[in-house]
């Protein structure tokens, strides 16, 4: 058996980005002073993080190989079958994270407790040495977080933790054929739609973007999956009614074996996850984008 890597997940704080834009720090005290802000607070933040990275890459068994990725270079990093994952920051990063592994354990480091929810960042820093020693032999507990597939017709496709979006790159409404599953009464299972695009979510999305949704159309408790649930939700967001185009079919549930179509009538539709926009893809006119389940699940350490 391959000697384990741990490959430490990051992303730069609030303060690394303030000295990037403006330059000094006096030149940043002064942009947040003008906002109401004080430096007092970005700098908290900022140590708290650096001080849980010390402690997790501490925590690494000395005979370990070691990696380390910050945010914005996940897609360029290649992680390897015996990699241990060390998601240091918020629940977003586990996300972020979650599309580029197979089923490497995840453990994810909370710095700041009682800031983040906690829903994915499970653990404080001093926790990390025996989870990560648990984790590298197979005797993690784990949880296996149900993830959704995008996949174009041309058989390039994308996986995300929370949710897939597909709509228009920009703020105009998108147009598409959307064909959906036949349910039990269901008068009609394909639409022509202008929307602010749809979000097809699992049930750890379920505890945010689509769980805002869902609170706005009145969804009743428990209308959403479970994240170790092996099923989706799915909402169109704001369809308009006109001549061509209907409402009938703005929200559902799909099971393992069902499909989401959507085919183009747009110049191009993207599709992302996870709110990573920088990664996605483009559906061009005619295009066809299919969505389900994704055959993969998001291994993390309870």
């Amino acid at each position: 058996m391959a000697t384990p890597r741990a490959v430490v997940v990051h992303r730069r704080s609030e303060l690394d980005e303030l000295l990037d834009r403006h330059g000094t720090r006096g030149q940043a005290e002064f942009f947040l002073r003008t906002r109401g802000r004080t430096m007092a607070s970005v700098q908290d933040r900022h140590d708290a993080q650096a001080e849980a990275l010390a402690a997790v890459r501490a925590a690494v068994p000395a005979e370990w190989r070691r990696g380390d990725v910050e945010r914005g270079d996940l897609h360029r990093f290649g992680f390897e079958p015996d990699d241990v994952c060390l998601v240091v920051g918020q629940d977003g990063l586990v996300a972020n994270v979650a599309k580029y592994l197979a089923a490497q354990p995840v453990i994810g480091v909370d710095p700041e407790p009682g800031r983040n929810p906690g829903v994915l960042v499970r653990h404080r820093a001093r926790a990390v040495a025996g989870l990560v020693r648990a984790a590298g032999v197979g005797d993690a507990r784990i949880d296996a977080l149900t993830m959704v597939t995008a996949t174009l017709d041309d058989g390039t496709r994308l996986d995300a933790l929370n949710e897939v979006f597909v709509g228009h790159a920009s703020h105009q409404s998108a147009r598409y054929r959307l064909t959906v599953p036949a349910t039990d009464g269901a008068a009609r299972t394909e639409e022509r739609q202008s929307s602010s695009g749809l979000i097809v979510a699992t049930g750890t999305g379920a505890t945010g973007w689509a769980a805002s949704i869902a609170h706005d159309r009145g969804a009743p408790q428990g209308a959403l999956p479970a994240p170790v649930d092996r099923r989706l939700a799915w909402f169109v967001r704001e369809a308009w009614p006109s001549p061509a185009t209907g409402t009938a079919l703005t929200g559902g549930a799909l099971a393992a074996g069902q499909e989401l179509t959507v085919v183009v009538e747009s110049d191009a539709l993207v599709v992302f996850g996870d709110g990573l926009e920088a990664d996605r893809l483009t559906a061009t006119w005619g295009q066809a984008v299919t969505i389900a389940l994704a055959d993969r699940a998001l291994h993390i350490v309870a």
